[in-house]
């Protein structure tokens, strides 16, 4: 093979190694967009400067940079386990589970299909678009919302779901790149719920609006999940304490999400939602934070939690583990 042929191949081999990646990070609407994390940094860096300005102490350069950037954090062995899932999770787990995933779109022009089929046109074929986009977008929204729950929920009440969430949990501190410590059947199964629900709302939408119904979108993304994306999503897996009173009952802040991580057993299950509380207050699962606890630490017990074995072989382990006998369980 002549070198250029050996210098165009590296080259395509650097190409799809980056494409995930770029695919992440570029694109305005992608969940861990540079614009996204930039934003948080931003928003993060404000709060620590106004809560400190509060209790009068001012903030220099340095010390926000130590208290954005904590070693005691960044240099974890939990968060270079984090490292690990997002290399892991953003280049090799859509190789796994990608064939096994349900398709919204399909689903929801299935179902419009079937609902013309079965019921006849929509009754909402003369609302104009301006007013379809907006109920469109809201709808989309809290269809997200419900399914983001829902599978939430799931997994922390069935035994079986719990073994592939628990690595998740098994972070004993919070940063950005703890969204990607998810074991790859987590994945699944929320994708799967999460176009289940959504694919749903979107074809009664479709049926309902008729011809004039396309999904809205701002930058390929649902644009009111866009704003929580530039503005919270990030620092919900952060150390930023922020708990966005008096709107705890309305809004999932940094501080609720904080609260479900939390190794105390009063917190288990709690604000199962991504950005709302609509869901959790409904469900009776809401836990408005106040002030920080002074014992709050997180991470849920495991074997070698944050070892390539305890993050993606234990799950399997756990999940298929027969349940103790009666016996044993009443003796505990």
């Amino acid at each position: 093979m002549s070198t250029a042929g050996s210098l165009l191949d590296l080259v395509g081999v650097g190409e799809r190694l980056a494409k995930p990646l770029l695919e992440a990070l570029l694109p305005l609407g992608s969940a861990f967009s540079l614009v996204s994390l930039v934003s948080a940094l931003v928003i993060g860096a404000v709060h620590i400067v106004l809560d400190r300005r509060a209790r009068g102490r001012k903030t220099s350069p340095r010390l926000l940079w130590k208290a954005l950037f904590p070693r005691k954090i960044w240099l974890s062995a939990s968060s270079r386990a984090d490292l690990v899932f997002f290399v892991f999770n953003l280049w090799g787990a859509g190789i796994l589970i990608s064939w096994a995933l349900l398709s919204g779109q399909a689903i929801s022009k299935g179902l419009a299909s079937w609902l013309g089929d079965a019921v006849g046109a929509g009754p909402l074929g003369w609302v104009p678009w301006p007013l379809v986009a907006v109920v469109g977008t809201v709808l989309g929204f809290l269809a997200y919302e419900l399914g983001y729950w829902l599978d939430h929920w799931l997994s922390h009440k069935v035994p079986f779901l719990w073994a592939f969430h628990k690595p998740h949990h098994t972070a004993e501190v919070l940063t950005p790149l703890t969204v990607y410590r998810v074991h790859p059947i987590e994945s699944l199964k929320f994708y799967n719920i999460a176009a289940l629900v959504s694919g749903s709302t979107g074809g009664v939408l479709a049926w309902a609006f008729g011809p004039a119904w396309h999904a809205p979108l701002a930058f390929g993304q649902n644009a009111i999940f866009l704003v929580f994306i530039m503005t919270v999503v990030h620092l919900q897996h952060s150390h930023a304490w922020m708990t966005f009173a008096p709107f705890g009952k309305w809004l999932l802040s940094p501080a609720h999400h904080q609260i479900h991580h939390s190794a105390d057993p009063v917190h288990f299950g709690k604000n199962l939602g991504s950005c709302l509380a609509v869901w959790d207050r409904m469900f009776g699962t809401l836990h408005v934070p106040g002030a920080r606890p002074k014992d709050l630490t997180f991470g849920a017990i495991a074997a070698d939690p944050h070892s390539l074995t305890g993050g993606f072989a234990t799950p399997f382990v756990e999940a298929f583990r027969p349940p103790p006998a009666p016996e044993l369980q009443a003796a505990e």
